[in-house]
């Protein structure tokens, strides 16, 4: 297999706010274009942030409600870990936000590990999946953790054996696969797949300001979206209605022996040292912790660090510039995140085979 290189970031776009007037500016690599700007020129740059129509499934493995009770089924079973105490809901607990709330994640046996549990919302539309996307797939991912000798610590061999013994499981894979012996190793990642691209955030109030509600959010927040993709450069990265761009950047956290990214890519690719996929800013938990190893923990230290432009070092990105931010522009840019977080939906625990 070649080297796994970084997703690649083709256009960004900013807003400015000058008096009672917008100038967008639009990036495509080093080259820069500053134009005037109107409110239609503000509402194109809406547009790139507005929500999908509906949620994208593959081909492969099409959604059902069958798959989809199944999927959820074994989220939440523990049978699915070594131990029997861990499932997937377990990291993933949907009252935190669909992670942990840790700073970082606590293994089998309860070893700590290296890395912050992400949230596993909007990833239908993710094009590569672990901090450091070594997943291509939710069907190659929901395998991972299971597997891995550090997290739920099983084979899959032992996953369908245990499935297998529990008799109210047949039918439910039969209905969502059909045929006898549907219990497989592929049917279950398929079958956990198919339920996390049904967790999606719900409409929050940007989504209705983005729709044409101007009284959906205040002026505080609109002034926030001028900095967020203006002077702050926030939408460089934090792009698209998911605000993250898939794809990986060393943003000059203090760095330990992660590589990230960096890892599956050749030593000459020197940008992918200390890359880390950015995270997507929907239903952001305003209380931390942040990025890829909990090491932020507060969004006050976040904005510091970003202000800073991070550690200089020959893999940091080059959308790390410092930048001056005053208090007001501090509370502004918060107010706009607060925009991006929507009412919770109501989960409602399977009932286990």
């Amino acid at each position: 297999m070649g080297p796994i290189l970084p997703v690649p970031v083709l256009v960004a776009w900013a807003i400015v706010v000058c008096g009672g007037a917008y100038a967008v500016t639009t990036c495509s690599g080093a080259a820069t274009a500053t134009v005037s700007a109107s409110q239609q020129d503000l509402d194109a740059l809406k547009q790139r942030f507005r929500r999908p129509e509906g949620v994208p499934h593959p081909k492969a493995n099409p959604m059902t409600p069958e798959k989809v009770a199944l999927g959820k089924a074994l989220f939440f079973d523990p049978r699915l870990s070594r131990s029997g105490s861990v499932s997937c809901a377990t990291c993933h607990n949907p009252s935190l936000g669909w992670s942990d709330g840790l700073p970082q994640a606590v293994g089998f046996g309860m070893a700590p590990l290296p890395r912050r549990t992400p949230p596993v919302r909007n990833l239908a539309w993710g094009a590569a999946f672990q901090w450091d996307g070594r997943a291509d797939s939710l069907e190659a991912q929901a395998r991972m953790p299971i597997t891995a000798p550090d997290e739920m610590n099983m084979s899959m061999d032992l996953v369908v054996e245990r499935l297998q013994a529990v008799q109210d499981y047949a039918p439910l894979f039969r209905d969502a696969f059909g045929g006898e012996g549907a219990i497989t190793a592929r049917n279950v990642t398929m079958a956990l797949a198919t339920f996390q691209r049904t967790l999606v955030s719900g409409e929050a109030p940007f989504d209705r300001w983005a729709s044409g509600d101007e009284s959906a959010i205040g002026a505080d927040a609109k002034r926030g979206f001028a900095l967020f993709t203006g002077k702050a450069g926030c939408a460089a990265c934090h792009s698209t209605w998911r605000f993250t761009d898939d794809s990986f950047h060393d943003i000059g956290l203090k760095a330990g022996d992660d590589l990230g990214r960096g890892k599956f890519a050749p030593p000459s690719v020197t940008a992918m040292r200390y890359a880390f996929k950015t995270p997507s800013l929907r239903d952001l938990r305003m209380q931390g912790p942040y990025m890829h190893d909990g090491q932020l923990g507060s969004l006050n230290a976040v904005l510091d660090h970003y202000v800073k432009g991070g550690e200089t070092r020959a893999s940091l990105s080059f959308e790390m510039k410092p930048f001056e931010m005053d208090e007001r522009e501090r509370r502004d840019l918060v107010a706009f995140l607060k925009t991006l977080k929507s009412e919770p939906a109501a989960i409602t625990l399977p009932q286990l085979p």
